[in-house]
């Protein structure tokens, strides 16, 4: 990879970090303020969202019939979703400290704040909870085997790939074969660097 293309990777991923922290700020100062692990919203907010929840016995009526008909085969996929977490977890537990690779933090893609919303009813949180497991997961996982990639592997393809983790775009161009085991056990080295949550 050439020096611009290092210059502009890293000038778009600070201003793709300036740009989620802006939008944040500016949602939690107009809506909600984060204490912890709690989310507060004002009370006149907190009021407005009790009075525009939907009751379960008019959520059930007013429910799409196609959702509650498939309801049993999404919620059926918890168990190879719970399975991925387990086995890719194990994984990481046991083969990264052999590496030497920062382990990837749950907690920083899987996040569990939908029941707070005062809005919903619970089948409705329990929908959010489901939903916010799976995709979390999703990305979690995607930064578990994108650090096993960049680790074993950091070459780009020579075709274009679409979804790609977020440590593809410094990966090394396709057929760029000059000092590639010195370049490899540089990328390796940074793997074990303290390293901030990945975009996902």
């Amino acid at each position: 990879m050439n020096e611009k293309i290092r210059q502009l990777l890293d000038q778009m991923s600070t201003l793709e970090d300036d740009l989620r922290r802006e939008v944040q700020a500016q949602e939690a100062s107009a809506l909600y303020q984060i204490k912890g692990k709690r989310v507060e919203f004002e009370a006149a907010i907190r009021q407005a969202h009790r009075q525009l929840k939907t009751s379960f016995f008019r959520w059930l009526v007013t429910n799409r019939p196609q959702n509650l008909i498939t309801g049993p085969i999404i919620y059926s996929m918890i168990v190879p979703i719970v399975m991925l977490d387990l086995c890719v977890s194990f994984y990481q537990a046991t083969c990264f400290p052999i590496y030497g690779i920062t382990k990837v933090r749950r907690s920083d893609y899987i996040v569990f704040d939908r029941q707070q919303l005062g809005y919903l009813n619970f089948i409705e949180k329990f929908h959010c909870t489901y939903c916010a497991y799976g995709n979390g997961l999703i990305a979690y996982v995607s930064e578990i085997i994108g650090r096993t990639e960049e680790y074993f592997c950091p070459i780009k393809h020579a075709r274009k790939m679409l979804g790609a983790h977020s440590r593809y775009a410094r990966f090394l161009a396709y057929g760029e074969a000059q000092d590639y085991e010195a370049k490899l056990e540089q990328f390796r080295v940074r793997l074990g660097d303290k390293q901030p949550p990945e975009r996902t």
